[in-house]
């Protein structure tokens, strides 16, 4: 979503900045807390994936150009306080090689249970598999409709469950309808038999299976000179997504551009959502962990 937004974002947040003299409004419900993550690696920014391990103490997070870093998360009763990261390392492609210009553009992050990492391109079309996130690439088949998804508007959101079982949709459907298409993997190949129902203007940016076996869903909505709002739903899975409740929607500035998802159990069994924001490499952006324990 990066070029399409950064003149917009120049002007919006420029206006913004004279506006921040009023309140901020008061968070949803279930609110923890936010960190400002800054570093001085030259790849640092446009964070677009993040999954929270080690029971809350490390994360895998994903820039959109095409590389990852892991890190740790420093807490003081629950809310993050600092965070300490290796550098951004750029994924590989089917060798040795970084991914070739032009398909880097890398949204979506999912971790099986075996380790291995897939990851999802929002440019060109495809989920790419690495046995190591740190090692090469293997391209998954891809579902007849992926050749027709819209421009810089495809894969931002990825999933699997506790089976392996993977869940991807695009940012903006062809053509625009009232569900927005969801595409599973397994058994070696896709199939499209679920899908979810558009929300006014709010566009698919994350997904995750979370420790419950519901799939979640962060929608975010670009409103000009405002800013961002950001909705999370939740969905059983079954013949169909089903029992949709919303559990969160920020006014709009509340955060920045939240395009990661976690979702995950803290020691004391609760249920958290754990988002990043894409700065869009924009200095009058930031990148933002942002966490809301969710009713379970």
């Amino acid at each position: 979503m990066r070029r399409r937004f950064n003149l917009g974002l120049i002007a919006a947040f420029v206006l913004a900045s004279g506006l921040q003299g009023s309140s901020q409004p008061a968070p949803p419900p279930g609110f923890v807390g936010s960190y400002v993550w800054r570093s001085d690696d030259p790849r640092f920014g446009g964070v677009s994936a993040i999954e929270i391990t080690d029971g809350g103490r490390g994360f895998v997070a994903l820039s959109d150009r095409g590389a990852f870093a892991k890190g740790r998360l420093q807490r003081i009763k629950g809310r993050i306080t600092g965070i300490t990261s290796g550098k951004f390392t750029l994924l590989k492609g089917h060798d040795d090689s970084p991914l070739a210009s032009g398909c880097g553009d890398s949204e979506g992050l999912a971790l099986a249970a075996d380790g291995s990492a897939f990851v999802s391109f929002e440019g060109a079309a495809r989920v790419l598999h690495y046995n190591k996130i740190s090692g090469q690439a293997t391209n998954l088949p891809e579902h007849p409709d992926f050749a027709r998804q819209k421009a810089n508007a495809a894969f931002e959101a990825l999933a699997i469950d506790s089976e392996g079982t993977l869940y991807t949709l695009p940012e903006r459907s062809t053509p625009q309808g009232r569900t927005i298409p969801v595409y599973r993997f397994q058994d070696g190949k896709w199939d499209q038999r679920l899908s979810v129902p558009r929300f006014n203007s709010y566009a698919p940016v994350a997904a995750d299976i979370g420790p419950d076996g519901r799939f979640y869903l962060l929608e975010r909505q670009f409103n000009g000179f405002s800013g961002f709002s950001s909705r999370l739903r939740r969905f059983t899975i079954g013949g169909k997504l089903s029992h949709e409740e919303v559990l969160l929607q920020t006014a709009t500035g509340q955060h920045d551009n939240l395009e990661g998802l976690s979702v995950w159990r803290d020691a004391e069994g609760i249920l958290r959502a754990t988002m990043v924001s894409d700065d869009n490499f924009n200095l009058l952006q930031v990148t933002e962990l942002v966490e809301y324990q969710l009713p379970d």
